[in-house]
């Protein structure tokens, strides 16, 4: 795809906006490459740097730009409300939040009707655990190892990645679980010989390191900054009625899985069978405009007492934003097309896989693909030095894409979900010659 960059547009090339970067940020703001890559522009799958060098990006802003950089319908609906209404907070309904509510509320599983929002997945897992701990009367919540939820006090708790928990003090009263990472079983067992080991220690876990009755058991449908990591089938059905037995909700995070990121449906929980009593989303719900999204049942909303409002949550702008999405989703077809073009990607993956030995697995759903790198086959030590010099590679091929995993050694792919048959071919070739310049 042509993109049209502007010479004037472009203010200051890569030496200078990094150095602007290293001046003025946090020092703790981590960069992609041994030279950060700032980027001015981009369209559909396409991205610029400050230099004029144009990348195919199959990392998507980490899931969150769903539909495309600057879908053009999107960019006109959100500059069209720009000019009408830009903010009045929640203590004043709008049109956009009341209809987007209302939107939602039909392509939700089961009974979930009442939205909450807010500005990130961070906020929205916050007021879901705030919520299940009102209705539930309880306080303990149970995550996954190898998790990620956000960057406040207690989603680095929620978090089990000891890299991400860098909160000086940790929030009593989580637990967590084994994951169900079947490449790396914690039970040293194979599926489907497992029996679910993975899902029925939680009720061991429940019985001896909470108080036996915990307030919720939050989780992703596929652990995404874990590495993309894709549990068995009958995983949450499980796991889920063990945590109802003892009088918990079951809250799915789907701010990386959902509308429509893992295939043919809008979340990526309903691919397991299990309705969720609260979900949570952000990131790809509008495009890369910010959003944060709660959502649970009438009974368990009005469980949350005492006034509580959101400043920028439900903004009309990014209301109208998610709404603009939807509709590209639905118009454009995508829930299919993820589903079709992701069997493509991993294809194209598992043919890699067979030329490099330091491809210990590939895995995903939808257009989330994970390709896990190792040193040994048979002993699947991690190898995250060859991912750090894979991205080297990959930037000069020209291809952006994700890193994850507890041990850094997952390549997380994840283009935007419009993406072309051909873009894909494209990808998977850029990636073979990376990977063939590091064998």
């Amino acid at each position: 795809m042509k993109i049209e960059t502007s010479k004037n547009a472009v203010k200051a090339g890569n030496a200078e906006l990094t150095k602007k970067y290293k001046d003025f940020l946090y020092p703790s703001v981590i960069t992609y490459y041994q030279e950060p890559l700032p980027l001015v522009s981009g369209e559909g799958c396409w991205v610029v740097d400050a230099d004029g060098a144009k990348y195919l990006d199959f990392f998507g802003g980490i899931l969150t730009v769903s539909v495309g950089h600057c879908h053009k319908k999107i960019t006109a609906r959100v500059t069209e409300q720009l000019g009408k209404l830009q903010h009045v907070s929640t203590l004043y309904p709008t049109q956009p939040a009341a209809d987007l509510a209302e939107r939602l509320a039909v392509i939700t599983p089961g009974d979930l009707k009442r939205s909450f929002f807010t500005n990130s997945g961070t906020e929205a897992d916050e007021t879901a655990v705030l919520t299940a701990q009102h209705y539930t009367g309880a306080t303990e919540v149970i995550a996954l190892r190898h998790s990620y939820s956000g960057r406040s006090t207690l989603a680095m708790g929620l978090t089990a990645h000891a890299a991400w928990r860098i909160a000086k003090a940790q929030v009593p009263g989580i637990r967590h679980g084994h994951a169900p990472y079947c490449y790396r079983c914690p039970f040293k067992l194979t599926y489907p010989a497992c029996d679910m080991a993975c899902a029925t220690d939680l009720e061991e876990l429940i019985q001896t390191e909470t108080c036996g009755k915990p307030a919720a058991f939050l989780a992703e449908p596929v652990l995404g900054v874990g590495g993309f990591v894709v549990p068995p089938k009958e995983y949450f059905k499980v796991a889920v009625d063990i945590v109802r037995r003892y009088g918990g909700l079951f809250i799915a995070d789907e701010v990386q899985t959902g509308w429509g990121r893992t295939g043919g449906k809008w979340f990526g929980i309903e691919h397991f069978g299990v309705v969720p009593d609260i979900m949570t989303s952000a990131k790809g719900m509008a495009n890369g405009i910010p959003i944060g999204w709660t959502v649970t049942t009438t009974k368990i909303a009005e469980a949350l007492k005492g006034p509580t409002i959101s400043t920028f949550g439900g903004n009309p702008v990014s209301c109208v934003a998610a709404h603009a999405t939807i509709d590209a989703i639905e118009s454009e077809g995508l829930l299919e097309h993820v589903e079709l073009m992701g069997e493509h990607l991993r294809g194209h993956l598992r043919e890699l896989q067979k030329r490099f030995a330091c491809i210990g697995d590939v895995r995903g759903m939808g257009l989330m693909a994970g390709v896990e790198l190792v040193t040994d086959r048979k002993t699947k030590a991690p190898d995250a030095k060859t991912v750090l010099r894979l991205f080297e590679e990959t930037r000069k091929e020209g291809l952006l894409i994700g890193k994850g995993g507890l041990y850094g050694n997952v390549l997380r792919i994840s283009p935007p979900m419009s993406v072309s048959k051909a873009e894909i071919d494209d990808a998977a070739k850029r990636l073979g010659k990376a990977f063939e310049r590091i064998q």
